[in-house]
């Protein structure tokens, strides 16, 4: 069974904590006493946010209304965070829901923890209108965070992004986009991400293998690509680990991405008496995958080493993870028996100072989130043809040959990116290999 990747976006109750509510900050950048006379003093602030806010829960509120002649019982959505008008108020409401025992304390914990990294890591990119964009996307977040402990959302093994009568897509967008410093993040070879628009028109199917750094890594690969490519920023289909289907804090993320979703080979025996029953919720989502492609036009993300990247313990240096030869074979295999010409490409991200995942992989359900505004890259290069990879070795060899061949690029490519954001040499860290831009300016 080939590996996948984990995508709780900000997925993770966190349940070893238990629930206190505070309006201090847990960080001197933004002091919670302050926001009030920021939000006073700046009548541009204020317009922004009211019209960001009320367009906001307009479209939050939609989603619940039922049609009662279809016989679907209407459930009671709380408004209590929809109504919110200030900062005081949406906190407030997590000890008030958790008193009507509407939301368990573990959730509200981590509700409020990913508030205030929210807000502070919001606040670094110098906004002016921070204060409005944090209180408009966060009063949604917390909405549907409730909604979904409420009225729990199911995940078929695929999922297509829902984007009415709520727009998640977009609720993932406008979410992460301030998060991003787009000064000082680029794409390489934007000219492949066209190429791949054509043979998507021409019926062909694309698989980009990746490496995979964070929970948001859809929703950044999205917002890279939204102004020149948005019909493979929207149309993506990304193979997803099984946590997108039960953390209420990820689910409503991953409910506007198009997911496989599937069961992580690193948490596979994590319950040994639920691994027959992961097994074959893993050959049904294999199944699904091979009906997709064999309708053509589809492009697919796998993060081929199964998991995000981590840094060396010893050096602190981030680089890809290994590639499993085994999940890029599979892919290959899927791609060559869909009857569907295709066409594999390496991929390189690297964004891992937005949301740095823990230093080991963990488990439970629940890990501590750091968040931080800062630069983001994507790159591409030219698709690796296996049968020109297996023609220059032994037919055993093959597919380790190839696997490695698409993990080179792959690291190839990240450590341009890396010279461009944290080597600060921009758009001159172009190589002959990488062409780097910035398409939004």
């Amino acid at each position: 069974m080939f590996s996948t990747l984990p995508l709780p976006f900000f997925g993770g109750t966190c349940t070893k904590a238990a629930f206190s509510f505070s309006l201090k900050s847990s960080s001197p950048l933004v002091p919670f006493q302050r926001l009030h006379l920021f939000r006073s003093t700046s009548r541009t602030t204020t317009r922004i946010r009211s019209s960001l806010f009320h367009s906001l829960k307009a479209k939050a509120t939609a989603e619940i209304v039922q049609d009662k002649e279809s016989g679907v019982p209407v459930v009671e959505h709380s408004r209590t965070f929809i109504e919110a008008r200030s900062e005081q108020e949406l906190l407030s409401g997590l000890r008030k829901e958790v008193d009507a025992g509407r939301l368990p304390p573990n959730v509200a914990a981590g509700m409020e923890e990913v508030y205030q990294n929210y807000r502070n890591a919001v606040f670094q990119s110098g906004d002016p209108a921070a204060v409005g964009v944090v209180l408009s996307n966060m009063t949604v977040a917390f909405d549907h965070w409730l909604l979904d402990v409420e009225d729990p959302f199911i995940f078929e093994p695929y999922h297509k992004a829902l984007r009415e009568p709520f727009d998640y897509y977009m609720f993932g967008q406008n979410y992460i986009r301030p998060l991003i410093d787009f000064r000082n993040s680029y794409v390489g070879n934007l000219s492949l991400f066209y190429e791949i628009e054509e043979k998507l028109k021409q019926g062909h199917n694309v698989v980009l293998i990746s490496n995979h750094q964070t929970e948001a890594d859809p929703i950044i690969i999205s917002l890279l690509l939204e102004k020149t490519n948005p019909h493979i920023a929207e149309n993506m289909i990304f193979v997803a680990g099984d946590r997108v289907i039960t953390d209420p804090l990820c689910k409503p993320f991953s409910m506007g991405r198009n997911l496989l979703c599937v069961y992580s080979k690193k948490h596979m025996y994590d319950i040994p008496e639920l691994a027959e029953m992961k097994r074959k919720a893993n050959t049904r989502s294999l199944k699904e995958m091979a009906l997709l492609l064999r309708g053509g036009s589809k492009i697919v993300w796998i993060a081929a080493s199964g998991g995000r990247d981590r840094p060396d313990p010893f050096t602190e240096e981030w680089y890809p993870a290994l590639f499993d030869s085994s999940s890029v074979d599979n892919m290959r295999r899927l791609i060559e028996h869909s009857g569907t010409p295709g066409h594999v490409y390496p991929l390189a991200l690297l964004c891992y100072d937005i949301m740095p995942p823990p230093r080991q992989v963990e488990k439970e359900i629940g890990e501590k989130r750091i968040i931080t505004f800062h630069g983001a890259g994507l790159s591409i290069a030219p698709q690796i043809s296996f049968p020109e990879i297996a023609a220059a070795c032994e037919e055993s060899e093959a597919k380790d040959a190839y696997s490695q061949s698409l993990y080179k690029s792959v690291s190839e490519q990240y450590n341009v990116l890396k010279s461009a954001i944290h080597g600060k040499q921009g758009l001159e860290a172009s190589t002959a290999g990488v062409s780097l831009s910035q398409p939004w300016n």
